[in-house]
């Protein structure tokens, strides 16, 4: 049997959710019905080492941290080939892996602006997104005009969103394009997570436990909870918030944290590969974020069995169905504080939430998140 040749194109490896989602992917893939490449292109990365372990891996620029004075220039020199030199047509012929049956940009912005230059013309080509872009519209930076993103898009034969409202916000936001649209949730291996998340020893904690996990950047949050955080305190509320992740903000929190004396009860863990043994540990997880695609972190709470309050973002409504299995406030830091007060201080409808978040995370099971992923790879 031939195995279908696939491309996942990546920008990075790094410690996001989408890198993530994609480790989680190609871990569990039929290997004897695909061929996966993964390529990236800026090399290195959080998940760089396990990606290795499963499939075919390419880097295009690889940075290097040491060495001699050539390596560095040739570094800068590549860079300068792939992101402003060359015509992308002739990037993708140099530098992406060629060959294959399936190509797919894996996370909206310069890989689906490349790829869409693709010169393959038997391969299907698929754009994943994975943020609702009517509310984080972030690639405006990669393109030159909005024209020049809806023609990108309109060269692939199909663009998957990792949430039915992330759907509706790229219809509303890149309107023009003509190819057909779907959603593909993101695969979660909820044994696995489950598994890992035994492996701590839990500490022991009075007070409530706060958890959040996810890159320390704007489109989380963190800087409104951190003040909503502070809020509660004046409150006389008695609580921990732990946040797991590293990112951009770190040093502004850090700040925030120190000057309004909050070192006793917000706690930054930074990144763990193991996040899970943390998470598991908590009374609540809290999702500040302004914006989602689909939320990796909120799923991962559910699997491990915590109640949820999240801001209005893409996925949520799906997720918690419609408010069923978790809270959802209005995405603003006030209806965030009044939610997230409002369980501390309700112990009964902690309890009731903690076993919706039960019930819900064990719809989430590897198997029937990767069956339609392989086959759409396959069509």
């Amino acid at each position: 049997m031939n195995r279908r040749k696939v491309l996942f194109l990546i920008e990075s490896l790094s410690g996001g959710g989408a890198e993530k989602v994609l480790t989680t992917l190609v871990q569990h893939i039929d290997k004897e019905r695909f061929d996966v490449t993964v390529c990236a292109i800026s090399g290195g990365g959080k998940y760089e080492d396990a990606i290795k372990k499963q499939v075919d891996y390419r880097a295009i620029l690889n940075n290097p941290k040491e060495g001699n004075a050539w390596k560095k220039w040739l570094y800068v020199l590549k860079h300068h080939l792939v992101y402003q030199w060359l015509p992308l047509s002739m990037a993708y012929r140099w530098f992406v892996p060629q060959g294959n049956d399936v190509e797919v940009a894996y996370v909206e912005g310069f890989t689906t602006k490349l790829l869409s230059h693709s010169i393959n013309k038997k391969a299907r080509k698929y754009a994943w997104v994975h943020t609702d872009l009517e509310n984080n519209h972030w690639t405006t930076s990669v393109y030159a005009s909005f024209d020049e993103e809806v023609n990108a898009y309109n060269k692939y034969d199909k663009v998957f969103c990792v949430s039915n409202t992330a759907v509706k916000g790229f219809e509303k936001t890149i309107m023009g394009v003509r190819v057909k649209r779907g959603t593909l949730y993101n695969p979660i291996n909820s044994q696995e997570i489950r598994n890992m998340a035994s492996e701590g020893t839990r500490v022991e904690h009075v007070r409530p436990l706060l958890v959040t996990v996810g890159r320390l950047e704007h489109q989380k949050g963190y800087d409104r909870l951190v003040r909503i955080a502070k809020h509660l305190v004046d409150d006389g509320l008695k609580f921990e918030l732990w946040i797991l992740g590293v990112g951009s903000q770190e040093a502004d929190l850090k700040q925030y944290i120190q000057e309004n004396h909050l070192e006793e009860c917000v706690k930054l863990l930074g990144f763990h590969t193991n996040p899970y043994k943390y998470i598991v540990q908590g009374d609540l997880f809290v999702c500040s974020s302004r914006s989602e695609g689909y939320s990796t972190a909120v799923t991962e709470a559910l699997i491990l069995g915590l109640p949820v309050i999240t801001t209005d973002c893409s996925g949520m409504a799906e997720l918690l169905k419609d408010g069923e299995c978790g809270i959802i406030t209005e995405n603003d830091e006030g209806a965030f504080y009044e939610g997230v007060k409002r369980l501390l201080k309700d112990a009964a409808l902690l309890e009731y939430y903690r076993e919706k978040a039960v019930e819900r995370g064990n719809d989430f099971t590897i198997e029937s998140l990767m069956k339609p992923i392989e086959n759409i790879l396959l069509g």
